[in-house]
């Protein structure tokens, strides 16, 4: 008899709605690395991420990205910052370690979360009936990231580009969160 294969399932098994002006997809596949400042430590930490990433320690609310375009470091707030990147690596804080050595505390966040692309001419429009911020491009401009409430519920957002968001929020609660953006989504007039 042979074993049973276990398979990954992403919280939302890979939605993807093509609605009228917005795209809502579910991103698998990126691995999330939260950054932390040891006291005292920013200085070592600010030029590791330099030295290893051609890339500025983000000021919270801002986001940088790595000079090779694969990482993405969101500024969160004072000394913590999460690293973004697609994940080919058993253990992501490994691939992070490699890279900030003993300059930083690592902590695997990739399980923990759901990510939603939000995308297209209409997206903006679509965030503002549930996000409380302002988004408008002059507010909240490209690299822009805030953690704030959506539908009441916990959200990390980020503005990656013109029409393009990257909007994040608890695993147990990704049903819900879904429902919340669709449903804006599909209101947009």
């Amino acid at each position: 008899m042979s074993e049973p294969a276990l398979m990954a399932k992403s919280p939302l098994d890979g939605v993807r709605l093509e609605l009228d002006g917005v795209t809502i997809a579910e991103i698998t596949g990126r691995a999330i690395v939260s950054i932390a400042t040891p006291n005292g430590g920013g200085d070592a930490l600010s030029k590791a991420l330099a030295s290893s990433y051609k890339v500025e320690y983000p000021d919270t609310g801002h986001s940088s990205v790595s000079d090779d375009g694969k990482t993405r470091f969101l500024g969160l707030q004072q000394d913590q910052i999460f690293a973004l990147f697609d994940d080919s690596k058993s253990s992501p804080m490994d691939a992070i370690a490699e890279k900030l050595g003993d300059t930083a505390y690592l902590t695997d966040q990739s399980d923990s979360w759901v990510m939603i692309s939000l995308s297209g001419p209409k997206c903006r429009t679509a965030l503002e009936r549930i996000c409380p911020i302002d988004l408008h491009p002059a507010a909240f401009p490209e690299g822009a990231v805030a953690r704030t409430a959506m539908e009441h519920l916990g959200t990390i957002i980020v503005h990656e580009s013109a029409d393009l968001y990257l909007l994040m929020s608890a695993r147990s609660s990704a049903g819900s969160f879904l429902h919340a953006v669709e449903t804006s989504a599909r209101n947009v007039r």
